[in-house]
């Protein structure tokens, strides 16, 4: 398998593809369009990011949102759908995310409109039980994609080819087990991921695992850091650690999480180059332990 750094996505590939027989007509004297460039990624959505807009509490897009009861649905236990109210820029990447063993949703659930501000649809799960396990807390953030894409009211907003997974706790470990099981999956985000299984050398889904310095529930001695070491370096991968940050970290408005997590579904689920320069190098500063990358090629 190739680098990380010279590892180019089908889509990636395409633009490529793109910009060149553009390039081709330039110089055989047609007239290229000055969108063109523009054009060649048709997941651009919203405008150019800077700092400011990826710590401010909502993005560019307007959202709304709507519950989803656990009798409507099969596989996971309902939820909330957060969506951007616009379709002006065409169809969204989702987002299915998962709240932490014993917890609801409601306890992260300042995640759902913060994320979909930026672009995206979104669904906070319920579990089926607040007991289950990571390897259901995968099945379920799943069935709750298929759920979107196929049977939900905002269905014609999502593009299924471009979808992710995320979670907290036993949430985020689910979120791994997603990730192997849909291999197609465009990202996935596990914050402060607990799981028993320890290797995670079949992840390729391009994955951020966000840990807290401080965590005794998930260490990141034993959960974090060897989930990240254990995926390959084939693929894309990054492991950011919050300083002083327990379990809990996102159980409250985690401004760091929050800019790192957005710019990782936008590079990914969006193919969005714009964001690769909050990847690499990566964010740095008092809140921030450590953080390491294989930086995507851009």
């Amino acid at each position: 398998m190739p680098s990380p750094t010279t590892t180019v996505r089908p889509r990636l590939a395409a633009r490529a593809a793109g910009l060149a027989v553009a390039a081709v007509l330039a110089a055989a004297g047609a007239l290229v369009a000055p969108s063109a460039a523009v054009a060649a990624n048709p997941y651009e959505r919203g405008p150019a990011p800077t700092v400011a807009l990826l710590e401010a509490s909502r993005g560019p897009f307007a959202t709304a949102s709507q519950s989803v009861s656990s009798l409507s649905v099969t596989g996971f236990g309902g939820g909330v759908i957060y969506y951007p109210t616009s379709t002006a820029e065409g169809t969204f990447g989702a987002v299915a995310i998962s709240p932490g063993y014993t917890a609801a949703w409601s306890s992260i659930d300042w995640l759902g409109p913060r994320i979909a501000s930026h672009g995206f649809v979104v669904i906070g799960i319920e579990t089926n039980t607040r007991l289950d396990q990571p390897d259901s807390r995968g099945r379920q953030l799943l069935a709750a994609l298929d759920y979107l894409t196929e049977r939900s009211s905002v269905r014609s907003r999502i593009d299924a080819s471009r979808l992710a997974v995320s979670g907290h706790s036993m949430g985020g470990g689910g979120s791994l087990e997603a990730a192997v099981a849909r291999p197609t999956l465009q990202a996935a985000v596990p914050l402060a991921p607990w799981n028993l299984d320890k290797s995670w050398s079949d992840v390729r889904v391009p994955t951020l695992i966000v840990g807290g310095e401080t965590d005794s529930i998930a260490p990141v001695s034993s959960h974090s850091e060897p989930f990240y070491t254990s995926i390959p370096a084939s693929s894309e991968k990054a492991y950011l650690e919050l300083n002083g940050a327990s379990h809990f970290f996102p159980q409250t408005v985690n401004t760091p999480t929050a800019r790192q997590a957005v710019a990782w579904l936008k590079r990914f689920v969006d193919d969005d180059t714009r964001y690769e320069q909050f990847l690499c190098p990566g964010p740095s500063g008092l809140a921030i332990e450590e953080y390491r990358h294989t930086c995507p090629s851009a």
